[in-house]
């Protein structure tokens, strides 16, 4: 009875506290987990704050990236109108070309004046050739030049020929000498016959010169069985001092003469000027697709230029 008493009395004087208490303990749970959670979405929204000022960043030099591509992109297109236009004047001015080519004057009609061109060139040639005939003397002196020339010249195929019939070449029917096998004892008159052979070998090259338009390296001065072939390099090695001039006076300088004859004693000139006549027999050969059958052959390499000219295949080349 006692103890029903002391909790009545309790509940009467107690309760209304403990009730207050535990409203309050309530309330501050209550705003400590709104405040945890406040905190989380302030640092959600920094978070969100750090990556949206990265992203517009990005985003700022992705636009700066975009606009020089533009600009790029726009120059590139001006480029390619402008040379859109050049393409479609060149294509009209190839047209053009085409259709000229094509023409009466085209191809075709160039074709025709170089084939009337070269037979004009081998008329000329062969009226040459009549004049100056390059032939195969039976029998020869033991003084003479051996021309090693046989058929087989026609393919190309020059090297390690045969002499034929052990004959030697003779121009306008003199034969030519080899200057250095000369001694005080030769006839006067075999060395006479010699320069007159090397005079008219010299007359023809200057005329096939001519004829193909083709500049001697080696110009000739012509005089019969007098002639000269003129050299431009110089005869002496020059100078320190030298060296020094300006290039217009060795552009200036005189070239030296070497004759095609044998003068006196001195035998060397007159070999060195068939050793340079003979280059431009090569250098006509060269120039007409032909072969040189060596450094020593004179007369044959006159008669391989001859035959090349001559031949059926040169008007078609």
């Amino acid at each position: 009875m006692k103890l029903s008493r002391r909790n009545n009395w309790f509940s009467r004087n107690y309760s209304p506290l403990y009730s207050g208490w535990r409203y309050g303990f309530q309330v501050e749970a209550e705003s400590l987990s709104r405040s945890n959670e406040l905190d989380e979405m302030k640092e959600k929204l920094d978070s969100r704050k750090l990556v949206m000022g990265n992203m517009s960043m990005h985003s700022k030099v992705v636009k700066e990236k975009v606009k020089k591509q533009e600009e790029q992109l726009s120059n590139d297109i001006r480029s390619l109108l402008v040379a859109g236009t050049s393409l479609s004047g060149a294509s009209k001015r190839l047209q053009d070309a085409s259709r000229s080519f094509a023409g009466e004057r085209g191809y075709g009609h160039l074709r025709t004046l170089q084939r009337v061109f070269r037979m004009r060139q081998q008329y000329m040639v062969s009226q040459v050739q009549l004049l100056y005939p390059v032939r195969i003397a039976i029998g020869q002196a033991p003084e003479q030049e051996l021309e090693f020339f046989n058929n087989s010249s026609n393919s190309g195929n020059s090297a390690g020929s045969k002499p034929l019939d052990q004959g030697a070449l003779t121009i306008a029917g003199l034969h030519l000498t080899v200057f250095t096998k000369m001694s005080f004892f030769t006839d006067k008159k075999e060395v006479q016959r010699s320069a007159t052979a090397l005079g008219y070998v010299a007359h023809v090259v200057a005329l096939i010169a001519s004829y193909l338009q083709v500049p001697l390296r080696y110009p000739l001065r012509l005089g019969g069985s007098r002639s000269y072939i003129r050299d431009y390099a110089p005869s002496i090695e020059p100078s320190s001092s030298d060296l020094t001039s300006s290039s217009s006076v060795s552009a200036n300088s005189r070239p030296v003469e070497f004759p095609l004859f044998l003068e006196g004693q001195d035998s060397t000139r007159a070999a060195y000027a068939v050793f340079l006549l003979n280059k431009d027999l090569e250098q006509l050969l060269n120039y007409i697709g032909g072969r040189s059958l060596g450094p020593r052959h004179v007369l044959a390499n006159l008669k391989e230029l001859l035959r090349t000219i001559l031949s059926p295949e040169y008007i078609d080349t």
